[in-house]
């Protein structure tokens, strides 16, 4: 049974353009389905989380990740009756913006774009399902349902101040209510991202010998007493290889469980009965309690200290930098090297021109990067890359 304040598919605001029912589906599992079978969301699967061209085949990257988003959300608003179909697209299309070599390519192109508005790889989501994916017959995007672009550009909360001009745009075209909260749809997918990061990260870090488990034990303990646990409850067993999927899956459990209780105290005193009150509450209602939110904020600064500042990780940051910031200066000058289609709709003048060069390399996959890098500007500049 759902909850009194899901989202209801069946009173949705509906889609930028006018489009017959599913006779399958309703709008929010229609709207999951077309970001599954959309072209940037497979292109995620050769797209960095943290490890630059990862060398081991079990690191995540930006695909993996979004499917173990949506597992947890999924999972969540399951358990709190919310619309699972609508969270779970909110999940799996949260990183659908993000640029080849994960936040160090997006500080290279955000500053490459500076002078023509800069880079977010939020609101570039927005402008991947609402503009560039071109799927359908009579119009651009994927014309996703007016609830599941809330979650995509609220799903960190209302969004104030001056607007990145890629989310200026889609909201001027489809106004998405910017100044309130979202649905819990995409509060809790927010959330799952949280949940799902923070130890995904931590195992791909050990498996990856970055810091040992008693250095994380030592500085966080949440992770302490997680370990303390598993170990009282599997006393004869010592394989890392089977102890550590136990304690990276109590962690999130524990997380999880945090999560309902906490967000069901809030809808409470809340008192919220609709889904428009859940909008109009003026803050989060979904979200971990104080005390597991400083346990996760203690987990995220070991995290940035020993794994995303770790030199091996650091090292590539520049190489990867130059490779972006390189590709827009080799594209700006000579814009005939784009493929026939973009070159075929390159805006004549500024800042569209700038900004159409900066969509085709957001849409890049690392491999593809390196080799256009490679063809247009030269060797690539990562230590140890040998393209096949």
């Amino acid at each position: 049974m759902r909850a009194s304040y899901a989202t209801d598919p069946a009173h949705s605001r509906g889609r930028a353009h006018a489009e017959p029912p599913s006779a399958t589906r309703d709008a929010f599992a229609r709207d999951r389905d077309r970001i599954v079978h959309a072209t940037a969301f497979r292109r995620l699967r050769d797209k960095t989380q943290v490890f630059v061209r990862p060398d081991g085949d079990h690191f995540r990257v930006r695909l993996t990740h979004s499917l173990e988003v949506a597992q947890i959300a999924r999972t969540v608003a399951r358990a709190l009756g919310l619309n699972e179909d609508l969270t779970e697209a909110c999940a799996l299309a949260h990183d659908l913006g993000h640029p080849p070599f994960g936040h160090s390519g997006e500080d290279a192109l955000a500053d490459a774009l500076a002078p023509y508005g800069g880079f977010d790889h939020n609101a570039q989501a927005l402008r991947i399902v609402s503009r560039l994916e071109v799927r359908y017959p009579t119009f651009d995007g994927l014309n996703l349902s007016w609830e599941t672009l809330e979650g995509l550009a609220k799903h960190n909360g209302p969004v104030a101040g001056p607007l990145p001009w890629a989310l200026a745009e889609v909201d001027a075209a489809f106004p998405l209510d910017l100044a309130t909260w979202p649905g819990l749809e995409a509060q809790v997918a927010a959330c799952a991202d949280d949940i799902a990061y923070d130890n995904h990260d931590l195992d791909d870090g050990l498996r990856a010998g970055l810091f040992a488990l008693d250095d994380v034990t030592a500085a966080v303990p949440f992770v302490a007493e997680t370990r303390a646990a598993v170990a009282a409850r599997w006393p004869a067993v010592t394989e890392r290889r089977r102890l550590l999927p136990e304690l990276i899956r109590d962690q999130i459990g524990r997380m999880v469980t945090d999560l309902l209780a906490e967000t069901r105290a809030r809808v409470a005193a809340a008192a919220v009965i609709t889904a428009a009150d859940v909008r109009a509450a003026g803050r989060p209602l979904a979200g971990l309690s104080p005390a597991m939110s400083d346990a996760a904020a203690t987990l995220k600064a070991f995290l940035r200290s020993r794994m995303y500042r770790h030199p091996d990780v650091a090292r590539l940051r520049d190489p990867a930098q130059t490779v972006v910031t390189g590709l827009f200066a080799a594209l700006a000058r000579d814009p005939a090297a784009l493929p026939d289609r973009w070159r075929a709709t390159l805006p004549t003048t500024e800042p569209g021109r700038a900004r159409h060069i900066g969509d085709f390399i957001a849409g890049m996959t690392d491999r593809y990067a390196l080799r256009t890098f490679e063809r247009l500007v030269g060797p690539s500049p990562l230590p140890g890359d040998g393209l096949p």
